[in-house]
C-alpha cells in the first residue's frame, strides 16, 4: 500500500509523517523494584499544521482484567525535526528533539534521530517535582516493523543502571 503524507503536514515534519495516526498495542514493564506487568498502550501523532507532531501516550496494566483497565502513566509532549544537522547523522537521518511530560512529575528532552523508520532517543534533559521518582537517565527506541510500531523505553531509576523499563509492539488504528 502506497504511503501517503498525511493532509495539511508541515514539510519540517515529513520524516515523521509515518508515525501519524493512532496506534494501540500490548507491551510489558520489567524494572527492578517494579512486579512485571503487561500493559495496553494507546498512542496518538497528529498535528495542526504547525511545525511539530503531538504525542500522547496512555498505558493502562493489563491486569486485573476489566472493562476499566487502571491507568499506569500517561504522557503529552511535542515531536519535532531540528533544523541542526549535528555530525555524525548519515544521509538518511534528520536530528530530532521530543519533549514529554508526565503527571507523575517529570518533564524530559530527548534528543536524536529519525530516519529509515526508526528513531533513536536519549535525554538531554530531566526535570522532575520533589515528590517524583529519580530518574538519572533516559533513553528511547521506535521502529516500523512489518507494519507495527515498536518501542522500548530504558530507564536508570531508584538508584539501578540504564536498563529496559517497558516496551511494546501497536498496530495502527483505522480512522473512525
Amino acid at each position: 500500500m502506497p504511503f501517503a503524507f498525511p493532509e495539511g503536514l508541515a514539510p519540517e515534519v515529513y520524516p515523521l509523517a509515518w508515525l501519524v495516526g493512532r496506534w494501540r498495542g500490548e507491551g510489558v514493564i520489567s524494572y527492578p523494584g517494579i512486579d512485571e506487568a503487561a500493559f495496553v498502550q494507546d498512542v496518538v501523532f497528529d498535528h495542526d499544521g504547525g511545525p511539530y507532531l503531538r504525542y500522547e501516550s496512555t498505558i493502562r496494566l493489563a491486569e486485573p482484567a476489566s472493562d476499566e483497565l487502571p491507568v499506569w502513566q500517561t504522557e503529552t509532549g511535542y515531536w519535532r525535526v531540528s533544523p541542526d544537522r549535528p555530525e555524525g547523522l548519515s544521509e538518511s537521518q534528520q536530528a530530532l528533539e521530543v519533549m514529554l511530560a508526565d503527571p507523575a512529575g517529570w518533564l524530559t528532552l530527548y534528543v536524536g534521530a529519525v530516519g529509515d523508520g526508526r528513531v533513536d532517543l536519549v535525554h538531554d534533559l530531566l526535570a522532575r517535582t520533589a515528590s517524583s521518582a529519580e530518574v538519572t537517565a533516559a533513553k528511547r527506541l521506535y521502529g516500523l516493523v512489518e507494519g507495527d510500531l515498536m518501542w522500548v523505553w530504558e530507564l536508570a531509576a531508584f538508584g539501578n543502571p540504564l536498563q529496559s523499563y517497558a516496551s511494546a509492539r501497536l498496530e495502527r488504528q483505522e480512522e473512525s
